[in-house]
């Protein structure tokens, strides 16, 4: 029996398949941007997109295997204060690039950045193949998603100001309307829809990312139309790179040497190496479409850059510390690896996670 041929890009190109699709978006909003009515379509669809994105979330996250995971609470602490405090604390410290690398429009897009909730797939994904803690990657994930409903928006609220496009009564209200109330409304229908959602996960995958997609077209349509591309000349674009890279460096040292001076094993480390250095995609656009309205598009600008560059180093970094030696189990991390493969099997290809 012949197997099934599906399509996949060859291995040796570094640049996931539906990174490709984000920048054919960005390409088709540039050349073919939403206006008039087409714009007042686009909008409403995205902001439906967006309540289901958060819908599905809720939906998704086991309550259950939430408040089991708090036992190892040392470890999703350690992940909240990089994801929630160093990292903001950075983006602050970002201020002082403007306007001599970036300018203040970029700057604020990468605070944004350091706002957003860590990712969960990928964590998992990549904390699998270091041989690392897969049940508190799971759990610290989807913590910090969890937290980041309330803490990214409100936090925006403080850092970014007038800079995030108008922090208001009417912009909290959205935030309320577009992604709390869907993710609490999944959340309570889990019990009805979480085995229908687990039967068609494939199908489901398909819309997060469609629904991404839209989102992303609504956006750049929105920046084209009000003409602010032309503040990002290629010289800019570098030293948001740079500034990037510099970001994602001090983390990945900070989340890894710094889990070792709070004593943690080989394995808590990588979990917490992968999911307090990282930023959600699929998290973070929907949030900016909220947050920023017309300057969405500079706002995730710094998030797409920072969320390809996280997957290419992290896949690199993962691969060297699965050829480490293998520790010697003690008893806690024997009942890791016992939970690991009741349920939490591990993931192998981080291909899949481009949408968290």
């Amino acid at each position: 029996m012949s197997r099934r041929r599906t399509l996949a890009l060859p291995p040796w190109l570094p640049v996931d398949a539906y990174i490709l699709a984000l920048i054919g978006t960005v390409v088709l909003a540039a050349l073919l941007p939403a206006r008039g009515t087409a714009a007042e379509v686009a909008s409403g669809a995205s902001t439906g997109a967006v309540a289901l994105l958060f819908f599905l979330y809720g939906a998704r996250l086991s309550t259950a295997e939430a408040l089991d995971g708090l036992k190892h609470w040392r470890l999703h602490l350690t992940v909240l204060a990089c994801t929630f405090l160093i990292f903001p604390l950075l983006g602050l410290a970002s201020g002082g690039l403007v306007p001599y690398v970036l300018t203040p429009e970029l700057q604020a897009g990468f605070l944004f950045l350091c706002l957003v909730p860590s990712t969960i797939q990928s964590s998992i994904a990549f904390t699998s193949i270091a041989r690392g803690n897969v049940p508190a990657a799971i759990c610290a994930g989807s913590f910090s998603s969890l937290a980041g409903i309330l803490l990214t928006p409100l936090l925006a609220a403080l850092l970014l100001g007038s800079t995030g496009g108008g922090f208001s009564a009417d912009s909290l209200l959205k935030i309320v309307l577009q992604l709390l109330v869907p993710f609490l409304a999944g959340q309570f229908l889990r019990r009805w829809v979480g085995g229908f959602l687990a039967r068609h996960k494939k199908v489901l995958g398909l819309v997060d990312r469609g629904s991404i997609l839209l989102v992303v077209y609504t956006a750049f349509s929105e920046g084209m139309v009000a003409g602010i591309w032309h503040q990002v000349t290629p010289a800019r674009l570098g030293g948001l790179l740079a500034a990037e890279a510099v970001l994602l460096a001090v983390m990945l040292a900070l989340t890894w040497y710094g889990a070792r001076r709070l004593s943690f094993g080989r394995e808590d480390r990588i979990a917490i190496q992968f999911a307090g250095s990282k930023k959600s995609l699929a998290a973070g656009l929907p949030m900016a479409s909220v947050l920023f309205g017309a300057h969405a598009s500079l706002a995730v600008l710094p998030l797409m850059l920072f969320h390809q560059m996280q997957l290419m180093v992290c896949a690199v970094i993962a691969k060297r510390r699965s050829r480490d030696p293998e520790p010697e189990r003690g008893p806690e991390s024997e009942s890791v690896r016992n939970r690991e493969d009741a349920g939490s099997g591990p993931v192998s290809d981080p291909a899949v996670t481009v949408t968290s």
